[in-house]
């Protein structure tokens, strides 16, 4: 029997005021540069926590899911700076902050992220 985990190289929240979910599951009414925000997540996940020269200081992109790896184009670039795991009626949940390095147009085309790696940052 194993530790069952999964690495995340983005961080994929609802939108915002989605029925059912709790408030840290969405993202925020309005994403704003320089602000920290909570996040939560089910299952036991893993996030970059890097901050070097070689990983873009720990940037990673912040998208929309649908659910079932539905996932929007990035609409942010974050850095996670906190992740808790716990149990909530025996389930494994992961907790955090991330801080909004940059809140994309999302009418912009230009491509921000490759994989994991920041592009293009002006």
């Amino acid at each position: 029997m194993g530790i069952q985990i999964e690495f995340n190289p983005d961080l994929a929240l609802r939108e915002y005021g989605t029925p059912d979910r709790e408030e840290s599951e969405c993202l925020p009414k309005t994403l704003i540069k320089g602000e920290t925000y909570n996040f939560l997540k089910k299952g036991q996940r893993i996030f970059w926590l890097t901050d070097n020269e070689y990983w873009n200081k720990g940037e990673m992109p912040l998208v929309i899911t649908k659910g079932n790896q539905i996932l929007s184009k990035p609409i942010a670039s974050i850095k996670i700076i906190e992740v808790t795991h716990f149990l909530f009626e025996r389930e494994p949940y992961t907790k955090g902050k991330y801080k909004v390095i940059e809140v994309f147009d999302p009418y912009d085309k230009e491509i921000k992220f490759e994989s994991y790696k920041r592009i293009n940052k002006k």
